[in-house]
C-alpha cells in the first residue's frame, strides 16, 4: 500500500549509501549500520506497534508498511489478482504473506510461493519464489517518520520462466509520515539483486502514495511505482485502491492499477483479506495469561 523528511545523521547516511550504485559488497555494509543505529534508540523500542494498535499491512499498495507487527502476533496477508499484458491475460493468488512479531521492532516476514496462471494467450503459467526476509523498525526518527529497513531473499524454488534463475536477494525502506486531517505521505525504496541474471542484476524500485482516511475504519490511496532495471526501460504503474477494516485485526481491501508505459501490465485489479493474530506465541508481559486475539 508510503514528506518532508527530517530524519537523523544515521538513517540519512545509510540511505544515502543505498541510493546510491549498490553491490553485494556495499550491502554488507548497509545492514550492520543499522544494527548499531538501532542499538542506540533501544530505549524508545516501546513506540513500535502493540496489540492495542490496528493492523498495518503491507497490501494492497506495492508500498509496505512502515511499521512492524506487535511482538508475539502474527499476522496473514492474502489476496488474488485480475492482469493484462496486452493481449494475454493473467491471473494470480494466492499472494500470501506471513508476518511474526519476534522482538521488540523485529519482524520476520516470508512471501510464500504465488501461483500465476495464463488464462488467454500464449503467457507463461507457474510458482512464485519463496521470500523470507527480517524486517527492522528504526523510527520513531526526529520529525514523527515512520521508518523500517527489510532485507530478504527470493529463494530459487519457483518457475523460472516466471521468477527468474537463482537467488534473488533485496535491500527495503519503507517510510511514512502522518499529516492532518486524516492525510498521510508514504513511500520505499528498494534494491533488487539478481546475480544470475545476465540482462539486469539490479532493479531499483520507488514508489509515493498519497493516503486519506475517510472514516475511522477505511482509507483510501493513489499510488505511483517505477522499476528501473540496470539495463533497459523502466515500467511503471499508477495504482489506486482502499482498505475497509472489519476489526482492529481484520481487514478487506481492493486496488485498480494502470500501465503508465508499454513494460508494464496494461492493468491489475486485485483484492484481498488479511488478519492479526495477537498474543500467538509467549512474550515477555505483566501477566502470565496468554489469550489468542482476532
Amino acid at each position: 500500500m508510503q514528506k518532508e523528511k527530517s530524519v537523523s545523521n544515521g538513517v540519512r547516511a545509510v540511505l544515502a549509501l543505498a541510493c546510491g550504485p549498490i553491490s553485494i559488497g556495499k550491502l554488507a555494509i548497509v545492514l550492520p549500520m543499522l544494527l548499531v543505529y538501532h542499538s542506540t534508540i533501544a530505549a524508545k523500542a516501546d513506540s513500535c506497534p502493540g496489540i492495542g494498535d490496528e493492523i498495518a499491512t503491507d497490501r494492497p499498495d506495492v508500498t509496505n508498511s512502515s511499521v512492524v507487527v506487535p511482538t508475539g502476533s502474527l499476522q496473514i496477508e492474502n489476496g488474488m489478482n485480475f492482469s493484462a499484458r496486452d493481449r494475454d491475460r493473467f491471473v494470480d493468488g494466492t499472494n500470501t504473506r506471513l508476518r511474526a512479531g519476534i522482538a521488540n521492532c523485529l519482524e520476520f516476514l516470508v512471501d510464500l510461493p504465488t501461483y500465476l496462471a495464463s488464462v488467454h494467450g500464449p503467457g507463461n503459467s507457474g510458482l512464485s519464489d519463496v521470500t523470507p526476509a527480517l524486517k527492522w523498525q528504526i523510527s520513531p526518527v526526529p520529525g514523527k517518520v515512520d521508518l523500517s529497513a527489510v532485507f530478504g531473499v527470493a529463494l530459487p524454488t519457483g518457475s523460472v520462466r516466471i521468477v527468474g534463475p537463482g537467488a534473488q536477494p533485496y535491500l527495503q525502506f519503507p517510510w511514512s509520515l502522518e499529516l492532518r486531517s486524516g492525510w498521510g505521505l508514504s513511500g520505499m525504496f528498494t534494491e533488487f539483486f539478481r546475480p544470475s541474471d545476465p540482462a539486469s542484476k539490479l532493479i531499483t524500485e520507488a514508489t509515493f502514495v498519497i493516503e486519506k482516511r475517510v472514516t475511522e475504519r477505511a482509507s483510501l490511496f493513489v499510488e505511483y511505482v517505477g522499476d528501473y532495471p540496470q539495463n533497459g526501460s523502466s515500467a511503471q504503474l499508477l495504482n489506486w485502491g482502499g482498505v475497509y477494516r472489519l476489526t482492529p485485526n481484520q481487514q478487506v481491501d481492493f486496488h485498480v492499477a494502470l500501465g503508465l508505459n508499454h513494460n508494464a501490465p496494461s492493468y491489475i485489479v486485485g483484492v484481498g483479506y488479511s488478519m492479526r493474530f495477537d498474543e500467538l506465541f509467549p512474550v515477555r508481559r505483566s501477566s502470565p495469561s496468554i489469550a489468542l486475539r482476532y
